[in-house]
């Protein structure tokens, strides 16, 4: 259960290699925050829900993601580049064709991965369109709730079931 836990927070924070190693620009800064997931229950699906706090850099082409407990311990570590997510639980590295594959085996169905460093930024990705709203946006399905960033609070639900919510507390809001 926490190894798909930590797949599960993966899959949200989790993004796109080559036959090479994977890896964000050095000089590309680190997002850091605190995340919650929660897929509500569906059909035959029970409700699911993982927590973690994250370091992130990248963009939807490249980058990498870490989690980790409370307590500081690593949970999972994912890097991408173009056509390849890796996938690293500490028991060897599983790699992706795409972020869409990566979050499919670890969640049960694609979340948008490539968009969620722009969400984070506050901001609509470039890759799709978007419909800009009073309080944030949509986008590739999902309502992007900045009415609180500048707490460094961000809120994405996608109602399409099984209805996902994800939210982040950034540890530097506003910047």
């Amino acid at each position: 259960m926490l190894v798909r836990a930590a797949g599960l927070a993966l899959a949200v924070v989790g993004l796109v290699g080559c036959a090479t190693r994977p890896t964000a620009d050095a000089g590309m800064p680190w997002t850091s925050g605190r995340l919650s997931v929660r897929v509500e229950a569906a059909a035959a699906q029970p409700a699911r829900s993982v927590n973690a706090d994250f370091d992130l850099r990248g963009d939807g082409e490249r980058g990498e993601l870490r989690l980790s407990s409370p307590l500081g311990t690593m949970i999972a570590a994912t890097r991408w580049a173009p056509g390849v997510a890796v996938l690293d639980q500490g028991q060897g590295e599983v790699r992706y064709a795409d972020l869409d594959s990566l979050s499919r085996d670890a969640l049960g169905e694609v979340l948008p991965l490539r968009a969620l460093p722009d969400w984070l930024a506050g901001r609509p990705w470039a890759g799709a369109a978007s419909v800009m709203q009073p309080s944030g946006f949509e986008q590739l399905g999902w309502t992007v709730s900045l009415s609180s960033l500048g707490e460094g609070l961000i809120a994405a639900v996608r109602e399409t079931l099984p209805r996902v919510v994800v939210r982040v507390r950034l540890t530097q809001p506003g910047s």
